[in-house]
């Protein structure tokens, strides 16, 4: 296993170090088992026959694949950070453009652009991802996040690629609605939830650091399985270039110094 240690506030590069990270593969092989699962596991779902399975089954693959469609947009964000696959830039976009299509048809590049502006200007008018109303209501934030990620060519898109699982493959319109569309809507909840609501919104006492951002202190297992540890949003904004499966060695050694 690879150390991580903190420098000190004065040195260049205020920054952990990963020593032999970018000599390994972990990133990409991480990937490739979120892109795998979730290709099988939709390709799966789309096979049944819905009217044979129990509900709760079937709650349990909605919920399953929802934590998939989560691994896609996290690979993706690692991939804006070059985290994926650091050895070959190119190889590691691509991987990101694989997700973000797969996750909800989004467009890499303008993704990438919204969430630089988001980490070089948290929760100011210029954060793409802030939501400036006084009240921060959960529900107004989320949909004034969907509308600002959202246009008119990803629902062209969205139609196109429905006609196309719908009749070419003849796939069950219930089983599209089931396991493609409402994961996705559910993982975008989730995603807004744990990374963006929860560490960015405005308390009381106001923010106190330079990130505009604090994290949700949950256990390990919890942290994973709530938002791949996206929950530790205080260490990944003061440590970006680290994986997402890094950030609790982050956390326990930030609260150690």
């Amino acid at each position: 296993m690879t150390q991580l240690k903190l420098l000190s506030p004065q040195s260049e590069k205020s920054d952990f170090v990963i020593n032999a990270e970018t000599k390994t593969n972990k990133g990409i092989i991480m990937a490739c088992i979120i892109l795998s699962l979730w290709t099988t596991s939709l390709i799966f779902f789309f096979s049944l026959d819905i009217s044979k399975i129990f509900i709760p089954l079937i709650a349990l693959a909605m919920l399953w694949q929802t934590f998939l469609y989560t691994g896609l947009f996290i690979t993706a964000h690692d991939a804006m950070h070059g985290v994926v696959f650091p050895q070959n830039p190119k190889i590691n976009n691509w991987i990101g453009r694989i997700c973000v299509i797969f996750y909800a048809l989004f467009s890499y590049q303008e993704l990438l652009k919204k969430h630089w502006l988001h980490h070089r200007y948290p929760a100011t008018k210029d954060d793409p991802d802030f939501y400036e109303n006084q009240h921060q209501n959960f529900f107004a934030w989320y949909f004034n996040f969907i509308k600002s990620y959202w246009n008119w060519q990803q629902h062209l898109r969205f139609i196109i690629v429905y006609i196309f699982l719908r009749y070419i493959f003849n796939i069950s319109e219930i089983n599209l609605i089931l396991f493609w569309s409402l994961p996705s809507i559910f993982s975008s909840i989730q995603l807004f939830y744990f990374g963006t609501f929860l560490p960015h919104r405005k308390l009381e006492g106001g923010y106190t650091n330079e990130h505009c951002t604090r994290s949700t202190h949950l256990p390990v297992f919890w942290s994973f399985i709530t938002c791949y540890h996206f929950g530790y949003h205080k260490e990944h904004h003061e440590y970006p270039n680290v994986p997402w499966w890094r950030l609790p060695e982050v956390y326990q050694a930030s609260e150690h110094n």
